[in-house]
């Protein structure tokens, strides 16, 4: 029960309805173009063996559409999630 003026205006109920699909997409790009756009199928999650493999695409991406720039290194800015910061994630990006 909600308590209002004699003169208040009626609230207006808003109708719920069920919203699209969420699809995980991962974006790796540098200042000349998007180097990998990477879609994880509906309704799957990631992980650090779904991001390590996800990594090892970039690398090849990497190497075809912008060669040379592996030499001179490349700056990954992760946060801290879970796949990022794995043990398994982490020696990827050691080695």
């Amino acid at each position: 029960m909600t308590w209002k003026h004699l003169f208040s205006l009626l609230t207006k109920k808003f109708k719920m309805q069920r919203s699209a699909a969420k699809v995980m997409a991962t974006v790796f790009w540098d200042v000349k173009v998007v180097i990998l756009l990477d879609i994880l199928p509906q309704g799957q999650c990631i992980n650090a063996a779904k991001y390590c493999s996800t990594l090892d695409r970039f690398r090849d991406a990497i190497r075809r559409k912008r060669p040379g720039l592996l030499r001179r290194g490349v700056v990954l800015q992760h946060n801290n999630a879970n796949p990022h910061s794995a043990n398994l994630t982490q020696q990827w990006l050691q080695r």
